[in-house]
């Protein structure tokens, strides 16, 4: 039996780090670059693409960070997709001025939420969004906290779409040889812990069915990302590429 057969949560080093410390500060500038490998942005924005029946005016991200990875699917569809109303919601308070003026650049208006999603979605009331994008962020919840999270999402848009880690052993090869290009300690061991708690096959589109949903569609993209998207009750027909 592989170490990969099943998800296997631990936690992450730069979930427990101070804002300013400054192994986060390095851990998060070896994301962006991690990000870039795997061609996260790129991902992201083909799936809008793909799966947004008319460009949308209002998308919500969970788990943003710092902001950069949205800036990077921005610069690719915001040509066709102005006005877009961004809201980016994470546990931290990392958005800056100069990010902010990045999206204005592009003809995009961002707000940031510092939050816990579930504090957040709980009460956020009738807020409605057209799409709801997740970068790297559900591999860090249990089967039913995801349930859960999707639960409290789905009616908060009519589509869903995340791109997160593979769970491989080529992609865990790949976060052990992190140290080439420079990494920290950090990034090297939450690198490999994501991959254990990624997914394969369908395990997310199981888990939003659960939520009492439809997946549209599921699949591994690249050599070290998995990709998931789903409807809402009411789009499922509507949605469908």
């Amino acid at each position: 039996m592989s170490e990969l057969d099943q998800r296997r949560l631990v936690p992450e080093i730069l979930d427990g780090l101070a804002v300013d410390d400054p192994r986060a500060l390095a851990s998060r500038r070896d994301l962006r670059r991690i990000n870039a490998l795997m061609f996260q942005a790129r991902i992201m924005a083909s799936l809008l693409r793909k799966f947004a029946p008319k460009p949308p005016r209002r998308i919500l991200e969970i788990g943003a960070g710092d902001g950069t990875f949205m800036l990077a699917v921005a610069r690719r569809v915001a040509r066709h997709w102005p006005g877009v109303e961004l809201t980016m919601l994470d546990r931290v308070g990392l958005l800056t001025a100069e990010l902010s003026a990045d999206f204005d650049r592009l003809g995009w208006t961002v707000e940031g939420i510092t939050a816990d999603v579930f504090d957040w979605a709980e009460v956020a009331g009738g807020r409605q969004f057209d799409a709801i994008t997740v970068n790297l962020f559900l591999h860090h919840f249990d089967d039913a906290r995801l349930v859960r999270l999707f639960s409290l999402l789905a009616p908060k848009a009519p589509l869903l779409l995340a791109a997160e880690p593979l769970r491989s052993m080529p992609a865990l090869a790949a976060a052990r040889l992190l140290l080439v290009i420079g990494v920290n300690d950090v990034t090297r061991h939450d690198a490999a812990q994501s991959v254990r708690g990624g997914f394969r096959g369908s395990e997310l589109s199981a888990l939003w069915r659960a939520a009492g949903r439809e997946p549209l569609e599921e699949r591994r993209a690249g050599p070290f990302s998995h990709v998931f998207v789903g409807a809402s009750d009411n789009a499922g027909s509507e949605l469908k590429p």
